[in-house]
């Protein structure tokens, strides 16, 4: 869809919808960042930040969980947990001794033999600092990363990189303290904390653990502004209301509004694919591989430049579903459990329920609804046949189907092309349209003579 055909697109409402997403993957309740940048824009104005400040503080909030995709297998792996049920949980704890012993032996390994578990406990005591610096990290430094190749500020990506340093430097990754700590990333965390507690246990328990907080965790004046910000008006009220997403939008500095181009909408989809990528070690680059193979099957078809880059937006977030699913179950390398296998149908789903609310993505959101369904009937979620599937999804599967199979996956090595010809032919007029794979075999070649 052209951009230029429509409306202008703001910035604001395009990242807003795209945070449900990184919602999803912290196991957070749909709305969280969407109620963090609320929060945390309220305070900004309490403390009387300057327009400018508050549109990077605005697009901190929204964009605070941007790299939190990043540590997702290996949480998955050092504590043989549900990364997501993990990041919901460990929300709620403060970092003291005891309650991270409790967590720990409460989300270690418990569907494990009792001797893997053990040694996995016994691990993360021995090197519990160290993990625990090493996922922030990971979390931290990657989502700055997005968010610089997303045009944002300087000022917005040292925020998101500092998210979770503490006042009293106890914090994570550098142990960076009081004033030394970037203000946006004090009002993000605080914002962090009142929503998960709020939504967890009511305003009272939000109120009790920022307060519980103060001089450890927050600079004690930021908690004194929250107190009085939350005390004024019907501040709880609001922060429930179904039109609370309206209200942010309206919240966005008028000066500092943002619309975006065609161009920067490619970019925000690019930076929404890594997010997807970096779930699991083994889709690393799968998606935007998908969209190079899904423009080379489309060119070779003769569809126009302006349909294809359409498309290729698609390809870039046919997989934005998987953010809602465990790496419990993505990484898993043997065969997967009816109730798991239930799990990994869901995820076009999710990625179709995602791109349906964002109005510049809602044309492309059954192309990423229906890229595992198959011409026989046989796919999934929906079971769809024939010209029940159209062209553009047609085209999103192929792609699909050849990088996953010419890829390293959990349960086995990436193929040769050759090999991966000879099992995508089995499935042809089943799976996968002739034309398409005729298609993607002539581009692949072409391009691999012009290498030559």
């Amino acid at each position: 869809m052209d951009i230029s055909q429509q409306q202008h697109i703001r910035l604001a409402e395009l990242l807003s919808a795209l945070s449900h997403a990184l919602d999803l993957t912290e196991g957070q309740p749909r709305g969280h960042c969407i109620r963090c940048c609320w929060i945390g824009t309220q305070l900004g104005m309490t403390i009387k930040l300057w327009p400018d400040e508050l549109s990077d503080l605005y697009y901190t909030l929204l964009l605070k969980d941007l790299g939190c995709s990043s540590n997702a297998a290996r949480i998955c792996e050092l504590y043989l947990a549900d990364d997501i049920g993990f990041k919901r949980d460990f929300k709620l704890i403060d970092g003291s001794l005891p309650q991270a012993l409790r967590f720990v032996l409460g989300h270690t390994g418990l569907d494990k033999s009792l001797a893997e578990r053990f040694r996995a406990i016994i691990g993360i005591l021995k090197n519990g600092g160290e993990i625990a610096r090493e996922l922030i990290e990971a979390r931290c430094h990657r989502g700055a990363e997005i968010a610089a190749k997303m045009r944002f500020s300087s000022t917005v990506c040292d925020a998101i990189q500092n998210l979770d340093e503490h006042w009293d430097g106890g914090g994570k990754p550098g142990g960076r303290i009081q004033k030394d700590i970037p203000l946006f990333s004090q009002i993000a965390l605080l914002a962090q904390v009142v929503d998960v507690f709020n939504i967890a246990n009511g305003s009272a328990a939000a109120v009790r653990e920022v307060l519980n907080r103060s001089g450890t965790w927050f600079d004690p004046d930021l908690v004194a502004a929250f107190i009085h910000l939350q005390g004024q008006g019907d501040f709880w009220g609001i922060l429930a209301e179904e039109g609370l997403p309206e209200l942010v939008l309206d919240l966005e500095p008028a000066k500092a509004k943002r619309l975006v181009d065609e161009d920067y909408l490619d970019e925000i989809a690019t930076g929404f694919a890594q997010v997807i990528d970096a779930k699991s070690t083994f889709t690393r680059g799968h998606s935007e591989r998908v969209a190079v193979f899904t423009d080379m099957i489309a060119e070779e078809l003769g569809m126009s430049p302006q349909r294809r880059r359409w498309l290729g937006r698609g390809a870039l977030l046919h997989d934005i579903g998987k953010l809602a699913i465990s790496n419990a179950i993505l990484d898993k390398p043997g065969k997967l459990t009816d109730q798991e296998f239930a799990a990994i149908k869901s995820h076009p789903v999710h990625s179709e329920a995602i791109l349906m609310n964002i109005d510049v993505f809602k044309d492309l959101a059954p192309v990423a609804g229906g890229h595992h369904e198959r011409l026989d009937g046989k796919g999934y979620p929906r079971g769809l046949a024939g010209t029940d599937i159209s062209l553009e999804t047609r085209i999103v599967t192929t792609a699909d189907i050849f990088d996953a199979l010419t890829a390293d996956r959990p349960y086995r090595p990436a193929m040769p092309v050759s090999q991966a010809y000879g099992i995508m032919r089995k499935d042809l007029g089943k799976a996968i349209d002739p034309n398409c794979f005729e298609a993607l075999q002539a581009a692949l070649a072409r391009a691999e003579a012009e290498v030559a």
